[in-house]
């Protein structure tokens, strides 16, 4: 998921797009932890796309703050 298309989504679409985010980053690692991903970076992309939301979420916040 690109900045691009995170600006683009709703408050409440970017906290479901996170918590499924989230669920399936989960599902990865237990599948990992039991037999390798057939692409174990696949892992790092999804954190960072976790991340992306994260941030954008606490860049609205303080935008509400400081208004």
């Amino acid at each position: 998921m690109k900045n691009s298309e995170v600006k683009e989504l709703s408050n409440t679409e970017l906290q479901e797009k996170l918590v499924d985010l989230q669920s399936e980053l989960a599902r990865m690692r237990m599948n990992h932890a039991v037999s390798p991903l057939e692409n174990p970076l696949s892992l790092r992309a999804q954190r960072k796309s976790i991340a992306r939301l994260l941030t954008e979420i606490r860049k609205r916040e303080l935008e509400q703050v400081n208004k």
